[in-house]
């Protein structure tokens, strides 16, 4: 009768051995990937928050609410393409949100006067809200459209943002609380944070606001 092979103990071993390694090494560069993205999201801000108060400095008013926006040369009228100056990311009193996608609106005129202002990357002519590292919008605007985030004055908004992320943002320098702070969001599916405290919903995307 013909002795049948199999794999002795320590070849097992060795093999086991080489499994954790692997999945150790993806687990690994899977967070490296992860905290690459965060700090890319943090750098967004603060790179948001100097082109802003750059651009005030410059012309005294804010991106996007500047009424006088045909400065640039590729700005030649200001119809549909100025702000209104009433010192809000906003015309009048109607909420122009972060994440718009008509152009016109100041929340989309933010990024085409700072693209003309040289102060961020991008076509002149261009009203489209960058993306984040996550695949969301960046945007900044005035009103939230969500009435248990509250942030004063203006905010830097960004979609798309996983549960672990908003989690890293929070331990950075805020309370871990969604709905304080100067860090605050709420899961996109829902109108409301009050299920959604402290993102405890791992399968779940945020939107994240950053107060400016």
């Amino acid at each position: 009768m013909k002795k049948q092979a199999g794999f002795t103990l320590v070849e097992i071993a060795i093999v086991m051995v080489i499994i954790g390694l692997l999945l150790g090494g993806v687990l690994k560069g899977q967070e490296m990937v992860t905290n690459a993205k965060v700090k890319n999201l943090e750098s967004d801000v603060n790179g948001i928050t100097a082109a802003v108060y750059s651009y005030q400095d410059r012309y005294r008013a804010l991106p996007g609410d500047d009424k006088k926006a045909d400065r640039f040369i590729d700005i030649t009228t200001c119809t549909n393409l100025c702000g209104d100056g009433n010192r809000k990311i906003a015309l009048g009193t109607a909420a122009h949100a972060f994440d718009s996608t008509i152009d016109g609106e100041e929340s989309r005129l933010f990024w085409m006067h700072l693209r003309n202002a040289g102060l961020v990357n991008g076509d002149p002519g261009d009203q489209t809200q960058p993306t984040n590292a996550f695949g969301g919008l960046t945007g900044v605007s005035t009103t939230l459209t969500n009435d248990n985030v509250k942030l004063p004055s203006h905010f830097i908004g960004f979609t798309e943002i996983p549960k672990k992320v908003a989690d890293i943002i929070e331990s950075h320098g805020d309370d871990g609380n969604s709905g304080k702070g100067s860090v605050q969001g709420h899961k996109i599916t829902a109108s409301s944070v009050a299920d959604g405290e402290n993102y405890n919903n791992d399968d779940q995307l945020y939107n994240l606001y950053f107060k400016l």
